[in-house]
């Protein structure tokens, strides 16, 4: 059942227009190992792009580099129009602490979404109906506590003993806010980088861990996932390397009906 009162997602990911810069605060709902929640701070940033007075049409891509620790407290962001046409637009944003240094730095493009004709070529993935699932259990990471993550196929474990050989960095879950609220565009954001890392999967152990740039692709309108009127999401996610400090993600969401709603991909450092 949705809840009418403010959702905690809402109010982490609130902006504000200022004079020359949006503001924003750090959530400790949505906090990870040293900083807050990689997702949750690109949803920040969606939100204050799709809030912007100068926005036009749906967000196609939103590419974020984690260029230095975001600490606890307030932020600013500086929202600048590179470029726009008939068809797009694309933007830069940077979000700054204490006085100027750049913590976050973020291009997007925005696109009006015309009919056209349509194909999905890759297939909706087997799974379990969500009630089925198991719930997982919560993990130290407090943001994991606002998701309700079920897994079909992965599921991790993080306290036994290191896997030797690596296993499978394969996961598919069901994932949705555990307080449950309809999944819209930042939501949908934040949700494409909620899938636990993928060195965590094959090492079977919880290490330093933390996304350097994260690329997210679009494949609905807002206006189509409006009508969607969805709670929770299929989401797949994989790894085809580990290398010298470095690791790849790449993911997909499905929405229930069998639609790719977005894809996603990713660079990781981690400490093994």
């Amino acid at each position: 059942m949705l809840t009418k009162a403010p959702h905690l997602f809402d109010d982490a990911t609130r902006v504000t227009a200022g004079d020359s810069c949006w503001q924003g605060r750090t959530s400790p709902d949505y906090w990870a190992f040293v900083g807050p929640f990689g997702g949750c701070t690109a949803a920040t940033i969606l939100r204050a792009l799709i809030d912007h007075p100068q926005r036009s049409g749906d967000p196609l891509s939103l590419t974020v580099n984690f260029c230095a620790p975001i600490a606890e407290g307030g932020f600013d962001l500086d929202v600048r129009l590179v470029k726009a046409n008939r068809s797009s637009q694309h933007w830069c944003v940077e979000m700054t602490q204490g006085g100027g240094d750049v913590a976050t730095l973020a291009t997007a493009v925005f696109a009006e979404r015309r009919p056209s004709w349509s194909h999905q070529q890759v297939k909706f993935p087997d799974a379990v109906p969500f009630e089925q699932a198991r719930a997982f259990p919560n993990t130290p990471m407090t943001w994991t506590h606002q998701y309700d993550f079920r897994f079909v196929e992965g599921e991790p474990s993080f306290y036994g003993s290191p896997a030797s050989p690596p296993l499978d960095a394969y996961s598919k879950q069901w994932m949705g806010d555990h307080v449950p609220r309809k999944i819209d565009m930042p939501s949908l954001m934040s949700m494409s980088d909620a899938f636990f890392g993928r060195v965590f999967l094959a090492r079977r152990e919880l290490m330093p861990f933390g996304t350097v740039s994260l690329t997210t692709y679009f494949h609905t309108s807002s206006d189509e996932l409006a009508a969607e009127d969805i709670t929770r999401v299929l989401a797949v996610a994989d790894a085809k390397i580990f290398h010298r400090s470095y690791g790849d993600q790449n993911g997909e969401l499905w929405s229930p009906s069998g639609r790719l709603l977005a894809t996603t991909t990713q660079i990781a450092y981690f400490k093994a």
